[in-house]
């Protein structure tokens, strides 16, 4: 089963990806390995472009989350297609600006920025703060005010939307450590007080409501609170959001059982309702950005490895352990994450062998993904999990003193490394 549209099998029966055979870059570069496919990430980049430019209106924009994937070609690429970006942290901050991205066309997120990163932000001539809380508006008029500027903020406003998605990334609940809430009455407060703040601008407001969303339902259900809420502070204090950020979410395909999103029909439908009710309630309709992340690296990735041992428990399971694991992706281990597994040296044989994929750290919950079926690995094989360009680099660790594997970019028909593979020089380079 094809997952995506730039993976195939060459001649040769090895898995190829954007074009490459990817046991010769295994080869070339060693694994762990993640790859990233270039015209990928710059194709959806262009979709989300396109299609918010079209049904949203002119000034709407895509907004990168670099939360996915943070390293700085990814902020070279959002230059040159002429998107936005998110960061949360000053890392992110510094790693864009290091790239040469303009951060005056960057929002910064986070439910607890420190002092340290606010004054940052605003020395560096951050584009807007997406603020969490009443302390974080103080916090940013006092900076503002010291270094005497006005600064542009949206406020996260949490809408109550429950999307049925896996409670560790949802975030539209009213329950959450994100945003202030609709339904309590705080956020109307919490607008009326950004507007009495000297130093703050208040453009807009933003909400998010989690991840691995497949359908256009749920930012209808968003658009349609969200509008109302505006309306009743327009009413109440004459002030009209001039952005509203829908935040990010749409789904990514991982394993064959889940759908293919159309992006470009999933924001027609939203545009066409936010129009309706922009006309119902009479108000101007705000230029809308939305924040994808996943949905434009995630299937642009892969992550190859070298088969170790291939172990069985007789009358249990099988076990084919890698040279990477939990240290370059976590993501089975916090939230039972699904991917598609291919022996890649092998990739056209019968899928036929039943095991777990795990990894080399010493914990028992070290598992890239449990009761898969392969072509039957040996010791040396090059195993290749799909759809890895999101939450793996970015959440990568030195668990066990492990190295982190490199970034390799690849653009018509050419190859290049965009991180470098950690050194054990890297790891003890902080230690006294």
């Amino acid at each position: 089963m094809q997952i995506c549209n730039n993976i195939d099998t060459n001649e040769q029966g090895n898995l190829t990806f954007a074009g490459f055979d990817t046991t010769e870059l295994a080869k070339k570069y060693g694994t762990p390995l993640y790859l990233m496919d270039e015209n990928k990430i710059r194709e959806k980049m262009r979709i989300y472009k396109s299609a918010m430019e079209k049904h949203f209106g002119k000034g709407s924009v895509p907004i990168y989350a670099s939360k996915a994937a943070s390293f700085k070609k990814i902020y070279c690429i959002a230059k040159e297609e002429g998107i936005s970006v998110d960061v949360v942290s000053i890392g992110e901050m510094f790693t864009a600006i290091s790239a040469g991205f303009d951060i005056s066309n960057a929002f910064f997120h986070g439910n607890n920025k420190s002092l340290e990163e606010i004054e940052f932000a605003i020395k560096n001539g951050i584009g807007y703060f997406v603020v969490d809380s009443f302390d974080e508006l103080t916090n940013i008029d006092n900076e503002a005010k010291k270094q005497g500027k006005v600064q542009k903020v949206l406020l996260r406003i949490t809408p109550g939307i429950d999307t049925h998605t896996n409670k560790k990334i949802a975030t539209g609940n009213v329950d959450s450590k994100f945003g202030v809430a609709i339904v309590t009455g705080q956020a109307y407060d919490f607008a009326k007080a950004a507007l009495g703040y000297e130093n703050i601008d208040l453009s807009g407001y933003h909400c998010h409501v989690g991840s691995q969303v497949f359908d256009a339902e749920t930012f209808i259900d968003a658009v349609d609170i969200m509008m109302d809420f505006a309306a009743q502070v327009c009413e109440e204090t004459g002030y009209s959001p001039e952005i509203l950020n829908l935040g990010g979410g749409f789904g990514v395909r991982y394993v064959a059982s889940q759908p293919d999103l159309d992006i470009e029909n999933s924001i027609k439908e939203v545009g066409e309702v936010l129009n309706q009710k922009c006309k119902e309630l009479y108000i101007k309709k705000p230029r809308i950005m939305m924040e994808p992340g996943r949905s434009i690296v995630a299937d642009a990735g892969m992550t190859l490895y070298t088969v170790g041992t291939v172990k069985q428990v007789k009358n249990f399971k099988n076990y084919v352990a890698i040279d990477g694991g939990m240290s370059d992706n976590p993501r089975f281990a916090l939230y039972d994450a699904e991917y598609t597994v291919i022996t890649a040296n092998k990739a056209t044989l019968p899928k036929h062998y039943r095991c777990s994929i795990v990894g080399k750290c010493c914990e028992s919950g070290d598992i890239i993904q449990e009761d898969v079926h392969i072509a039957k690995p040996e010791p040396g094989d090059v195993v290749a999990v799909l759809t890895t360009g999101a939450y793996n680099y970015s959440m990568a660790s030195n668990y066990n003193r492990l190295r982190k594997p490199p970034v390799v970019m690849l653009k018509d028909g050419k190859d290049y490394v965009a991180v470098k593979r950690e050194t054990l020089e890297d790891l003890i380079r902080n230690d006294l």
